[in-house]
């Protein structure tokens, strides 16, 4: 049922509970192809050791979404460096069983069945400056999170991460999608990306310098490839500056992002792309809209010009409508948010109304920026 009430709005957050209990059955394919069905029962939010003993079974992926969605993995595994991402996939293709590349699941929206294959979480965190404390370039692991990346550079005096403050997800998950902020994208800092390609019988080493990486606006050469190759790690230039400046930028982005932004409920951020002005040159309604009103409060730098998908979610009249837990945030429309023990379903539901209603009053296809599993 479709609410067109901001019912929810001002309710405190509920406590997500870590105690689960489960009742799974497994499918696998016994030596002569026919299924074989073994039911286990998970309690108390324990994981289970799947028969291969590398990787482990039916992991609840709600408790590592920062949605709070989602089903089980059927596998589950943490590599923490290039040697784990080698024995994974050699796992992996024994079993036959597909692959999911996980970063820090803050742009994913994960299905309510679940994931029948493999999920390989990237949880390498290392940050290393290249020759001292002080340098201007760093490299950083894939599975670092963009708010360390932040604070490792305010400590070392170091500018040009500052639009990422407040940004979730992890350096890897950023690049894949070029993120971006406050007029700045990740490919503004990135030097070279180092990957491991698993598409080939031997997975092998690739380097790339910032130009070979093929970033556009939220892509990359990452993105158009999915499950191709797994972003390692990646060498970053930034800019010496005053500590105090650094901070106050900072900051201030930050405080932007917890007025303007419901931080208040899980969330995957940005539901859509904003729409770029290039596209939408010859958009009669667009185009009479703009001229209705004062297009300079409306178009932005993101850092091309684009029109907000927000904007136009909030045109169609579609702020606060709900289905089931979902809700189109009242404070940031372009923002789907978990308000109350919100289901896959409920979000692909509202994703789909938005798409159709924006389309029929501006004749635009609004693009998920999430990515689903």
């Amino acid at each position: 049922m479709i609410s067109t009430k901001s019912h929810y709005s001002g309710l405190p957050l509920r406590p997500w509970r870590r105690v689960f209990v489960y009742h799974f059955e497994i499918k696998r394919y016994n030596n002569i192809g026919t299924v074989e069905s073994t039911h286990l029962l998970q309690t108390g939010g324990k994981r289970q050791r799947s028969h291969c003993d590398m990787f482990e079974q039916n992991v609840p992926l709600k408790q590592l979404s920062h949605y709070k969605i989602g089903g089980d993995a059927r596998y589950f595994f943490e590599a923490k460096n290039v040697d784990d991402l080698i024995k994974a996939i050699k796992k992996q293709r024994q079993l036959e069983t597909p692959l999911f590349i996980l970063a820090g699941a803050t742009n994913v929206l994960i299905n309510d069945k679940g994931f029948d294959g493999l999920i390989l979480k990237i949880q390498n965190s290392k940050i290393n400056p290249l020759t001292g404390g002080q340098n201007e370039i760093i490299k950083a692991e894939a599975g670092t999170l963009m708010s360390d990346l932040v604070n490792f550079a305010i400590e070392n005096n170091l500018s040009g991460l500052e639009w990422a403050s407040g940004l979730p997800g992890t350096l890897g998950g950023a690049i894949r999608g070029n993120a971006g902020a406050f007029g700045g994208e990740i490919k503004d800092v990135v030097e070279e990306v180092v990957s491991l390609d698993i598409s080939q019988k031997i997975p092998k080493i690739i380097k790339r310098k910032a130009e070979d990486c093929d970033f556009e606006y939220r892509s990359s050469i990452f993105k158009k490839n999915p499950q191709k190759e797994i972003i390692v790690e990646a060498t970053l230039k930034l800019r010496k500056g005053d500590k105090k400046e650094i901070e106050e930028r900072t900051n201030q982005n930050i405080n932007y992002r917890l007025s303007n932004h419901p931080m208040e409920y899980p969330s995957l951020g940005s539901t859509f792309k904003n729409v770029l002005i290039s596209q939408i040159n010859n958009n009669i309604s667009i185009n009479q809209l703009l001229n209705q009103r004062k297009s300079a409060l409306i178009i932005k730098n993101d850092p091309l010009p684009v029109i907000p998908a927000a904007f136009l979610i909030s045109e169609a009249g579609l702020k606060g409508i709900s289905v089931g837990g979902a809700q189109i945030s009242p404070k940031h429309p372009n923002f789907i948010v978990n308000v109350s023990n919100a289901t896959g379903d409920d979000v692909e539901n509202l994703i789909q109304i938005v798409k159709n209603e924006v389309r029929k009053k501006f004749e635009i296809e609004l693009k998920e920026e999430i990515e689903r599993i």
